[in-house]
């Protein structure tokens, strides 16, 4: 591809071109907060729920680098990465409007399958789209960007069910298989900004035209699945060693996310109230209190995205990523000898904290380290970095669940507190690209 100067964009242009991710964060967050309640609304035992999750992580894998690189080779009238992500989009919008319909476990297990292969479709190709759009020295803000966007998604994702027992509706009017009503409100309302906020970017900063030049080499590139496998095999062996370094962060990182996300609902229901009976009153209270604390750290993280930025320009992402991914693991080892509500909201802050980490200063660092006609594929690959984690995480889990974590779910929330302990060492060790140096702030053109 041709180095192009890239406009610079106004801080309401980076904003308008991220609505699209909250639309896509606010699906994610329905499925963290609700999806273990719903397999165990539907009958899924503690045990069992990991491997129920897999769905995200094998989509994940099998969708997004392929995606990525089709999404570096296509040309068409809407532009590269656009067809990608208004179709995931679309896709995604029915997965959530079905999910709190299923009539059976093995439905549900079943349609997450189909919306996280939508919500992968529409994710690497609008990084890559971010990466495309900004000029070197705006990546960071893009991206940071797109972690506050993350943050403010989830944090309304989360408190949704609460926000409509506060309207009035009934926190235990249940359907017949014991899905509350507000949790059926929350995924309806999920379909609707799924598909709409990814409309609004299109609509308010579309891609950059190619040069004819451009589309002549993209056009002259061999095509079919054979040719997209082939690009994600050479640049497998080509992979910068700044991204090399980074898996073992993402590894012990996305492992701990995993073991939060499946088991803090049963953790809450166990430590605060005292029970493990999902049909009970003390669950459902459980999977409330969940939505308000993952509402509050997702609000802490929308303030941190931007927050962080002078701490970033000043000391770089590494750092920056390693004392959040810290403060958030010793809360998490903390977590589960709490027992008073209030304070739970206390390991909230680091989780918060790192959240918005997670969702910028990676990307910053990777950024500034991949070839720019190859962003589609390593955002796709680097997702596999996330998703691996996962999967060994959904497989592993269940055989060491009884033996050594004593069948306990606060035990799992203080190994994911451990392994956050662990990603903070390790991001020690990643060399930074000198493209992954942070510019001064923006300022608008003119």
């Amino acid at each position: 591809m041709h180095a192009v100067a890239k406009p610079r964009l106004t801080l309401r242009q980076v904003i308008n071109m991220n609505v699209g991710f909250f639309g896509i964060q606010f699906s994610f967050g329905l499925q963290q907060g609700n999806m273990s309640p719903i397999y165990q609304y539907l009958g899924a035992d503690e045990a069992s729920l990991p491997l129920l999750w897999l769905a995200g992580p094998v989509t994940g894998l099998l969708v997004q680098p392929v995606i990525g690189a089709m999404s570096d080779r296509t040309v068409s009238r809407w532009g590269r990465r656009t067809p990608y992500f208004m179709v995931g989009a679309l896709l995604c919008s029915l997965g959530l409007l079905a999910m709190p319909f299923s009539p059976a476990l093995w439905f549900a297990a079943g349609l997450l399958w189909i919306l996280d292969a939508a919500n992968n479709v529409t994710m690497e190709p609008y990084r890559a789209y971010v990466s495309d759009r900004l000029d070197a020295s705006q990546h960071a803000l893009g991206f940071l960007t797109q972690s506050a966007f993350t943050g403010l998604a989830q944090t309304l994702a989360y408190l949704t069910p609460s926000l409509l027992v506060w309207l009035g509706v009934g926190r235990d009017l249940v359907n017949s298989r014991h899905i509350p009503y507000v949790t059926i409100i929350a995924f309806l309302i999920g379909s609707l900004l799924s598909l709409a906020t990814v409309w609004w970017s299109v609509r308010t900063t579309p891609e950059l035209p190619l040069s004819s030049d451009d589309i002549d080499a993209l056009r002259a590139k061999p095509r079919g699945l054979r040719a997209t496998l082939g690009e994600i095999a050479a640049a497998l062996r080509e992979m910068p060693p700044t991204m090399r370094r980074l898996w073992w962060m993402k590894l012990f990182q996305w492992y701990g996310m995993m073991c939060y996300w499946i088991y803090i609902v049963p953790a809450l229901a166990l430590v605060v109230f005292d029970t493990r009976d999902a049909a009970s009153t003390g669950y459902r209270e459980a999977g409330l209190l969940n939505g308000q604390l993952g509402a509050f750290y997702n609000a802490v993280a929308f303030v941190a995205a931007f927050a962080m930025l002078p701490f970033t320009r000043r000391f770089g992402a590494k750092a920056v990523h390693a004392v959040c991914l810290a403060v958030a693991g010793a809360g998490l080892l903390w977590l589960p000898g709490i027992g008073e509500r209030a304070l739970l909201f206390v390991p909230m802050l680091g989780l918060g904290l790192a959240w918005a980490s997670m969702m910028g200063n990676p990307y910053v660092l990777l950024a500034g380290s991949i070839p720019p006609e190859r962003a589609g594929v390593y955002m796709g690959i680097f997702n596999m970095f996330i998703v691996l984690p996962m999967i060994l995480q959904m497989l592993t889990l269940p055989l060491i669940y009884q033996p050594l974590l004593g069948g306990h779910p606060g035990n799992v929330i203080r190994l994911a507190g451990a392994l956050l302990v662990c990603a903070a060492i390790a991001v020690c060790f990643v060399k930074a690209p000198v493209r992954a140096v942070l510019p001064e702030p923006l300022k608008n053109p003119g």
